[in-house]
């Protein structure tokens, strides 16, 4: 798959409505559409339909830089609204419905600007996290709009947060369990920051489970494996490194170099290499030294493929698109293509696939 990726892909939509960085992106389908949303340094939220090449809303709301945006699985199975969360550096979290061009909800409660948020992986995405420049992890309950825990080990700002992936034994993520105060009974919340550390917090007892320590920089991106790789944590840094953690162990597994600049985001990547069964074997990192890197996790050895740009990288995000996106284009592998959506320094989002 990635050397098809790389031998056929090719430029295939670019949206320019934004006039600063974009930090963030992320793709959702919603009634058969397919949308990506954007949060970015002019302050504004902005989402578009990948098939009509074009923006459907923006909301300018926020007082300060829009640093990270998720579309809400919750508030769409539980409520059919079409709704994005987004962080901000005025310390607040909104929730926008997009289809009805209004603002539901507003979480107040850090006293600093608010970084990387994410929706839990249990109980059908009904709890939201979020990392702060206030040093402290916040978990929201959606449903009452209240913060639930505040995790707050950390010694400077925190960059980043992911959920642990949904677990096996729960048989339906949009059905609520009593096990624990939330339902997230055995679930954990990674953390990157701005102190080099990345820590791993149990989210029932709010205890501090692991410290990883061998960044030297501030800490970008963290993201947990799935499947077997669900005790594996990615890291991208400032200290333009790409590292891979275990939490079983609680030491460094591998550590990969190349980035010319600092790593602002790293992912586990849908490719998989070398006739491999199963999980994915290969990680994707973007920096601000204009390129997006491929590597082999079983291997520290160079890149299996280096993507050269004109901006640096700021963010992206996979995309599988299962339809033709306009009637020029053909899909590949079937009926569905990897597109790889990435957003950078000058505004632009760019589709590639």
């Amino acid at each position: 798959m990635l050397d098809s990726f790389r031998s056929s892909s090719k430029l295939v939509k670019t949206f320019n409505e934004h006039t600063d960085v974009v930090y963030n992106v992320d793709y959702s389908t919603f009634d058969d559409g397919q949308f990506i949303c954007s949060g970015s340094r002019d302050k504004t939220v902005r989402v578009c339909n990948i098939k009509g090449n074009k923006q459907m809303q923006s909301f300018n709301g926020h007082s300060s830089s829009v640093n990270c945006v998720k579309f809400s699985q919750y508030h769409y199975y539980n409520n059919r609204q079409n709704v994005i969360c987004s962080s901000s550096f005025d310390k607040t979290i909104s929730f926008w419905d997009f289809k009805h061009n209004k603002q539901l909800q507003i979480f107040n409660g850090h006293t600093d600007g608010v970084c990387g948020i994410e929706f839990s992986s249990f109980n059908g995405g009904r709890y939201l996290c979020s990392g702060s420049w206030d040093n402290t992890i916040r978990l929201w309950d959606i449903e009452t709009s209240k913060a639930l825990h505040v995790f707050n080990r950390h010694k400077n700002w925190v960059w980043c947060i992911d959920i642990s992936p949904l677990q096996s034994n729960k048989s339906n993520s949009n059905t609520i369990n009593n096990i624990g105060v939330v339902g997230g009974n055995g679930y954990t919340i990674c953390s990157g920051s701005l102190d080099n550390t990345i820590r791993i917090w149990d989210i029932e007892t709010i205890k501090q489970l692991n410290v990883f320590e061998g960044h030297k920089c501030e800490v970008n991106s963290v993201k947990y494996g799935s499947n077997e790789l669900i005790n594996i944590i990615l890291s991208g840094s400032g200290d333009k490194s790409v590292r891979l953690w275990d939490i079983r162990s609680g030491g460094q597994i591998q550590a990969f170099s190349g980035h010319e600049n600092g790593v602002l985001c790293a992912e586990y990547s849908p490719f998989v290499i070398k006739n491999s069964i199963g999980n994915s074997n290969v990680i994707c990192s973007g920096s601000l030294d204009n390129t997006i890197r491929f590597w082999d996790i079983r291997s520290n050895k160079n890149e299996l493929y280096v993507m050269k740009v004109d901006e640096g990288i700021y963010c992206f995000k996979f995309i599988e698109l299962k339809k033709k996106v306009n009637d020029n284009e053909q899909i590949s592998n079937g009926d569905c293509c990897i597109n790889l959506c990435y957003g950078s320094r000058n505004g632009l989002i760019r589709v590639y696939g």
